[in-house]
């Protein structure tokens, strides 16, 4: 399975409000989980070597494989779901994805934030077309909640919508102490005006947090693009509002939603929305500024976020 979302089709997903999930499972006719087509290159089978780069029974990386001369870490989604950051001596070896003798490995190769990994499930499952009014939030809000979302399957069964952002947090903290490091750089900005954020990631929103507290600015979070909306229009002084960041891919009212709506309504088509989104392929960031978005930048790059704040926040 390759090529499992092409420009123009997401394109016009994106316009009309809609996403596109692949559901796979993590143990044989066991439950459903799913991620955003988007986020995945390819479905592999994959029978080749796993070189093993830590002997560590609580790593996550399990090693690294080789496919089509690209080498990418191999992560066991499974062995993630039971690891608990708290906990960090926890031995994960016998938590992982059981196979058969001789069985091929099922790889999702993934493609986000800049990374390419790849994810070991037991078998992919169907495609499915939702509305992202038909995502609802999780009901689990715990800082360490592995899971952003949850829709129903063509049978009625619950599918279980993975946080991807969570996962790599998770397995390459270095990259949140790099982040961390520089946003020990950031100045402070001197505004009176609010920044609004949306994000269905508490791993994002977190990050986003430290980074606004750190340039000293009033905000407000949303976990999703409708709580931001109704907040906007259902009284908020606009007049207070110098910014909007958010998200793309979110439950009950998606990132570009939020963009159609605030730009079409007079009221609000003056404030300068910034997409904050861990697709940061060219045909998103084009599809973000054909909706008239101010900026695009890479998933909670502090420097960017700083730039983008100085340069647009109204005055």
């Amino acid at each position: 399975m390759s090529n499992l979302s092409s420009v123009d089709q997401t394109t016009n997903l994106h316009r009309n409000n809609e996403l596109q999930l692949l559901c796979f499972r993590l143990e044989k006719d066991k439950d459903l989980y799913a991620v955003n087509v988007f986020k995945i290159r390819e479905v592999v089978k994959y029978r080749g070597d796993v070189t093993v780069i830590s002997h560590e029974g609580n790593s996550l990386v399990e090693g690294l494989i080789t496919i089509r001369e690209l080498t990418i870490p191999l992560i066991d989604l499974k062995k993630w779901f039971y690891y608990d950051a708290n906990n960090e001596f926890k031995n994960l070896e016998n938590y992982g994805v059981k196979r058969e003798e001789g069985e091929d490995e099922v790889v999702m190769i993934c493609e986000f934030s800049r990374w390419t990994v790849g994810v070991r499930i037991y078998e992919a499952d169907r495609i499915l077309n939702k509305k992202w009014t038909e995502i609802e939030q999780s009901s689990d809000t715990g800082l360490n909640t592995k899971l952003v979302s949850r829709t129903r399957y063509f049978d009625g069964s619950l599918v279980q919508v993975v946080d991807i952002e969570r996962m790599l947090v998770d397995v390459f903290p270095w990259v949140e102490d790099e982040k961390n490091d520089q946003i020990n750089r950031v100045k402070q900005i001197v505004s009176d005006k609010e920044v609004l954020l949306a994000d269905d990631s508490l791993a994002v929103v977190k990050t986003m947090e430290n980074i606004l507290n750190k340039l000293g600015v009033n905000y407000k979070t949303f976990s999703n693009g409708q709580k931001l909306l109704d907040y906007i229009f259902g009284g908020a002084d606009i007049s207070n509002i110098g910014i909007v960041i958010t998200d793309l891919e979110m439950p009950e009212a998606s990132g570009f939603e939020v963009m159609k709506q605030m730009k079409g309504d007079s009221r609000t088509s003056h404030i300068p929305i910034v997409v904050n989104s861990s697709m940061s392929g060219s045909s998103n960031e084009d599809m973000a500024r054909s909706l008239n978005a101010d900026e695009f930048i890479s998933k909670s790059d502090p420097i960017q976020v700083e730039d983008a704040l100085r340069r647009l926040m109204v005055k």
